[in-house]
């Protein structure tokens, strides 16, 4: 059971204090307390629920890092692929990519071939996994035939071939977030979601020593000792920094990129489209939850973060991409939702935000003048265990510790603990005969061997068994959430613990049903489930 440590009775002192629940905060717990540390984690908001659940929902090497001459950071892209392929092997699949090569391109084909042999050549331990059936297929490139006939809604004129390989696909990095978060409180720390850091405490020297602390729901606060504030809040993290040196002190700012995403149905078939646009990004068209997820825009943010919504700008410049590049056309009227959000970049480099590297930084705010601080900065979902592990290293000196050794790339997330998944799914099927076939697959995926508990809550009252999806989510699973996984508003079960929202709008019945169940476990009055159901509602209008 996920709890709250802003609500229990636990220890006021800790090696670390971590800021920020996303992947990489999460990551940098999940390490740490298995390494021996003892680690509290602070998330103003939920876990996992701004730039970590605003991605492509791919586990990819980074293909066109290449272009930057970047072969370390793919390598490490490539590696990190297949262990979170076998660590989370209920989350991260292997999906194929097609992309379509034209007469009169804006690429260098030649240049595409050898960067194709050289991604190959690089992720050269990608079929050392652990469940067989995750082994890659090397490229290969097809003709102009079989391209039309794996893609018949591509554009066609001036369509020579295609390149055809593989990556990886997260099926909901909200909940692998989560794992990793229950795997940290696996191994000892304490974490508390809607909790923000308001201050800090000081030292000697001006040394940093402590956090202040806020429950957002009791207003209780709390003061947090500890030997070493590691500063995860990615787009947040200078508004950190600020807290600590003060505004009017603050050098250090991040840069920002938006990212956004849009649905629509099925547009395309069960692989990732790849399309380079005429500016030279690209833009992809990727299966999900059998509709079609488009994206992602890429361009420099200036604003406040906390001021960041989806503009209907945005969302028109990916409406008139696939419009240009991809044979069939869409309108507003064919996006059933849509999402963004801000990633963090390395603020030193002065290209446009697509050229931008997707490299990490971990430094130490003492040459800022804030002692007791480390600030992680940059990086991407697919190498968050990899910057964790760097994040250690620095750890370790600064602490003059010596640590235990790494686990997390031999070891099982927390509910993910499956050595083949296709035995899995058969044992899945045959005990839960009583569910749709629809609703077995898709509980035993996205809670492993968690699903038992959520089977078995289904079972106890038929009407946690209700489907309130179209492919197969029920009413357990919002039961669950509240019970085992530390929810405090409806957002947090429709968009978070659950997908129930996260296809757009499910409609004013499904949501009443998850409410009223949410209001009666959560004691929450008339009220405060009106509000909860009006604030999850903005989410969607944009439309």
């Amino acid at each position: 059971m996920l709890k709250r440590y802003i609500e229990e009775r636990g220890p006021d002192k800790f090696d670390l204090v971590i800021i920020g629940g996303g992947i990489t905060g999460a990551a940098v717990a999940y390490i740490a307390s298995a390494r021996g540390l003892s680690v509290a984690l602070f998330e103003k908001k939920d876990y996992g629920g701004a730039t970590s659940a605003a991605t492509s929902k791919l586990i990819h090497g980074g293909l066109r890092y290449l272009a930057n001459g970047e072969l370390k950071l793919v390598r490490e892209s490539l590696r990190e692929r297949r262990i979170l392929g076998n660590i989370a092997p209920n989350f991260v699949y292997p999906l194929p990519f097609i992309m379509p090569m034209y007469k009169r391109w804006r690429g260098n084909i030649w240049k595409m071939l050898i960067g194709m042999y050289l991604y190959d050549l690089l992720s050269y331990d990608k079929k050392d996994t652990w469940d067989k059936s995750k082994k890659l297929q090397n490229h290969r490139l097809i003709n102009h035939r079989k391209t039309i006939r794996v893609e018949p809604n591509l554009r066609m004129e001036n369509l020579r071939n295609a390149f055809y390989f593989f990556d990886y696909q997260s099926i909901f990095p909200e909940r692998l977030t989560l794992a990793f978060i229950k795997s940290a409180t696996g191994y000892g720390a304490s974490v508390s979601n809607y909790t923000p850091v308001e201050g800090f405490i000081f030292g000697e020297g001006k040394k940093i020593t402590g956090v202040k602390v806020k429950d957002l729901f009791t207003g209780r606060e709390k003061e947090v000792h500890t030997d070493l504030v590691i500063n995860c809040g990615g787009t947040w993290a200078d508004k950190i920094l600020g807290l600590a040196a003060g505004e009017e002190n603050l050098t250090h700012r991040i840069k920002r990129s938006e990212g956004i995403h849009i649905i629509t149905k099925k547009i395309a078939g069960h692989h990732v489209v790849s399309l380079q646009k005429d500016d030279g990004g690209h833009m992809m068209i990727m299966p999900w939850r059998e509709h079609s997820l488009i994206g992602t825009t890429d361009k420099e943010f200036l604003g406040d973060p906390d001021d960041y919504r989806v503009s209907m700008e945005s969302i028109d410049e990916i409406i008139e991409n696939v419009n240009t590049y991809f044979g069939r056309k869409i309108s507003r009227e064919d996006i059933i939702h849509a999402y963004g959000g801000l990633r963090p970049l390395v603020d030193d480099q002065t290209k446009g935000s697509y050229e931008t590297s997707r490299k990490y930084e971990v430094y130490d705010n003492a040459a800022d003048g804030i002692g007791g601080m480390i600030t992680v900065e940059g990086g991407k979902y697919t190498t968050s265990r990899s910057l964790a592990r760097e994040v250690l290293k620095m750890i370790s000196a600064k602490l003059d510790r010596t640590l235990a050794d790494s686990v997390s790339d031999n070891l099982y997330l927390s509910g993910c603990e499956i050595r083949d998944m296709k035995q899995f799914m058969i044992r899945q099927h045959l005990n839960y005969k009583d569910f749709s076939r629809n609703t077995v697959e898709y509980v035993s995926r996205n809670y492993g061997t968690e699903s038992q508990v959520v089977f078995r809550l289904a079972r106890s009252n038929p009407r946690f068994a209700e489907v309130v999806t179209h492919d197969g989510e029920i009413l357990a699973e919002v039961v669950y959430a509240i019970q085992y996984e530390s929810v405090k508003t409806l957002s947090d079960i429709m968009l978070r613990r659950t997908g129930i929202g996260t296809l757009g709008n499910p409609g004013k019945a499904v949501i009443d049903k998850v409410a009223a169940l949410a209001a009666g476990m959560m004691g929450w009055s008339d009220k405060r489930k009106e509000e909860e159901i009006a604030s999850f509602i903005k989410v969607y209008e944009l439309f």
